[in-house]
């Protein structure tokens, strides 16, 4: 087969995510570059324009004084890919062994092809790669009365995988050995790929909301304040499956409306911050993601839960740093491939004379995942800059782990 032709799986990822465009979403929740740089943290340090995102409490928070008038993120997008086993590029190399393995003009090259198709379905049974793309925008007032903010984010997360039965691997190894099963395929007798059963599944799961955040600020008697927050908005799930033989990943009967299933409805985010110490260097925070439980069954009746998730951090501000630490109190149910989630986190940000941000994070995935599902998703280690010059912003984050690799991107502006 020539370079051109794309395997039905790779072909099937870039549909999903066509298809999932107009809703840019993901049930993995979405955080900006600033987050993403610092372990996915935020609870506590989000700034008014992250605050719609991480936090509505922290739009009326006390932040520093060159950032706390108006805050706009336009856009902010990012990306993290898993595929140690280069699954896609085994589908490809599988294809093209079937096509050899259907034209073997000798029994001998049958044999030779059936036994190097064999080798590669079992290396492919169960391996799995990943994609995960989000987007957002955000745009904050921080006001003494009642502080407003508008955004619209979400992720698309994209699994595939390859599983192989125990039927095709005894089919080809009986061509492999006996030179009469070899004679049958060389001859056209035998056609091998209407037999094989072993699949390649690809399954994608999104979020995309859209909402207003109001917060209000508080002194309190003890000279520290409080502040509270909410975000009513409107979100809607979907899922896509599409599961592909093996001898039809070259059919052309793909058909997205098919495999598709969608639902919506209105939840809302609260949020609560609290600042204390001498200077008022401390910070605390409290998050209720979806506080109204979601739920969505794909084509085959996998379930989408989206569950409220409640996290909590603390932050200590100084002059020109800042240093976080977060804990999900909830744990978070994987879809399809995709392990539990339940993340421990920490980040920090160092300033220099408010024209660049140097961060770092770390965190750690408490959910037991015994029983693993798919690409392993236990510590990232993440790291980026900003540049703040005038108030415009550009963020930019890294993450790796023992199973991938990311990055994150935003421009925007404060002041």
């Amino acid at each position: 087969m020539t370079g051109i032709r794309v395997s039905r799986l790779a072909l099937a990822i870039g549909l999903t995510a066509s298809t999932t465009t107009t809703v840019m979403a993901a049930p993995q929740t979405f955080q900006t570059a600033r987050s993403f740089a610092m372990g996915g943290t935020g609870v506590a340090v989000a700034h008014p324009a992250t605050a719609n995102i991480a936090n509505p409490a922290m739009l009326a928070d006390d932040h520093h004084d060159w950032a706390d008038d108006f805050g706009l993120i336009l856009p902010s997008v990012n990306a993290r890919f898993a595929d140690e086993e280069e699954v896609v590029d085994q589908i490809d190399d599988i294809q093209d062994t079937i096509d050899r393995l259907a034209n073997s003009d000798t029994p001998v090259e049958a044999q030779e092809n059936a036994g190097v198709l064999r080798r590669q379905l079992d290396e492919l049974d169960r391996d799995t790669a990943r994609v995960d793309v989000g987007a957002g925008l955000s745009l904050s007032i921080p006001l003494e009365t009642l502080s407003v903010g508008v955004f619209t984010d979400g992720s698309l997360r994209v699994t595939t995988r390859g599983n192989v039965t125990d039927n095709d691997l005894e089919i080809l190894r009986e061509i492999e050995e006996d030179v009469i099963a070899a004679s049958e395929v060389a001859t056209g007798v035998r056609d091998v790929e209407s037999e094989l059963t072993s699949d390649g599944t690809v399954i994608a799961a999104s979020t995309a909301e859209i909402g207003v955040s109001f917060a209000r600020g508080f002194e309190l008697a003890n000279g520290h304040s409080l502040s509270l927050g909410l975000s009513p908005k409107y979100v809607q799930l979907r899922t896509f499956e599409y599961v592909q033989r093996v001898g039809d990943f070259d059919d052309d009967d793909f058909d997205s409306d098919e495999n598709e299933t969608d639902d919506s409805q209105f939840n809302v985010d609260l949020g609560a911050a609290y600042r204390f110490g001498e200077d008022g260097e401390w910070n605390a925070g409290l998050s209720v993601r979806n506080l109204l439980p979601m739920d969505l069954e794909s084509t085959s009746g996998a379930e989408l839960e989206i569950d409220p998730r409640i996290t909590a951090g603390i932050a200590h501000n100084g002059e020109y740093h800042v240093t976080t630490a977060e804990l999900d109190l909830t744990e978070q149910k994987g879809f399809g491939f995709s392990d539990d989630t339940q993340w421990l986190a920490v980040g920090a940000e160092f300033d220099a004379l408010r024209y660049a941000q140097l961060r770092v994070g770390l965190r750690h995935n408490l959910a037991s995942n015994d029983d693993h599902r798919g690409v392993e998703e236990e510590t990232q280690f993440t790291a980026g800059i900003g540049l703040s010059p005038f108030g415009a912003r550009l963020d930019i984050g890294g993450l790796i782990s023992d199973s991938e690799v990311g990055a994150a991107i935003e421009l925007g502006a404060a002041f």
